[in-house]
């Protein structure tokens, strides 16, 4: 009989020397708390991301949040979820009516962002009838809650924000990336509002089956014009793909 350990990567099992975990279970422990500490802290690289997202996305906008620094934003939330004036300026004088904007995020892991924005990406544009969406510049976005799509996509003019943001890490999950897409986005906008496709990574959601769903979600939300508990995510799961990340 295979152990419970094989079927899940949940910490059951662990065994017992004596009235405490084995070492090795207790080293593990440690280990990806010390990752997940190291997610949350590392900076996005900003000029290393342009570089992978241009090709896909030649007209690119770096902005950053009202929070200094990660020791603010981690202390308030509610900065992360604004624009420094600078930023707000700098996507006021590229307004132009547009159908969606697509903001990357920080968030709470730029580990997900580097590992697989430019994945799903290419996963997404692929499926996505551009002669049929007008595109916003692609924003890059520093020190960033989820929220900050909002007044992001309204200086730009859309009528819907697509966010690809770091989840917060768990013990197992270091490097999970979420979107957020909302319709009519505007400062204020609650989380009611939005709909979520989360745990893309190479344990979790794949590239296709995330970027299928969003295409179906960012179809329904412009069709309906809503989004958020009135839009259900519905899509009819395509044939399995190979993970890109998994031999």
């Amino acid at each position: 009989m295979k152990p419970l350990s094989d079927f899940t990567p949940a910490r059951v099992a662990l065994g017992r020397a004596g009235h405490a975990l084995p070492t090795s279970a207790h080293l593990a422990f440690q280990a990806a708390h010390a990752q997940a500490r190291d997610a949350v802290h590392l900076p996005l690289d900003v000029p290393s991301l342009i570089l992978d997202l241009r090709p896909l996305f030649p007209h690119l906008l770096a902005v950053s949040s009202a929070a200094a620094s990660r020791d603010v934003y981690l202390r308030r939330p509610d900065l992360g979820r604004r624009l420094a004036p600078a930023s707000e300026s700098l996507l006021a004088s590229h307004h132009a009516p547009c159908d969606a904007a697509f903001i990357v995020a920080d968030g709470l892991s730029a580990l997900a962002v580097h590992r697989h924005a430019r994945g799903l990406l290419d996963a997404l544009l692929v499926r996505l009838p551009l002669d049929d969406w007008r595109l916003a510049p692609l924003v890059i976005a520093t020190q960033a809650r989820v929220a900050i799509g909002d007044p992001i996509a309204s200086l730009l003019g859309a009528s819907l924000a697509v966010v690809f943001i770091g989840e917060r890490p768990g013990l197992s999950s270091p490097d999970s990336l979420g979107i957020y897409l909302t319709w009519n986005p505007q400062p204020g906008r609650t989380d009611a509002e939005r709909n979520c496709i989360s745990n893309i990574r190479a344990e979790g959601l794949t590239y296709a089956a995330a970027a299928h769903k969003l295409l179906f979600l960012m179809t329904e939300s412009r069709r309906r014009k809503l989004s958020g508990v009135s839009l259900k995510e519905e899509a009819a799961l395509p044939d399995p793909t190979p993970h890109p990340l998994l031999p």
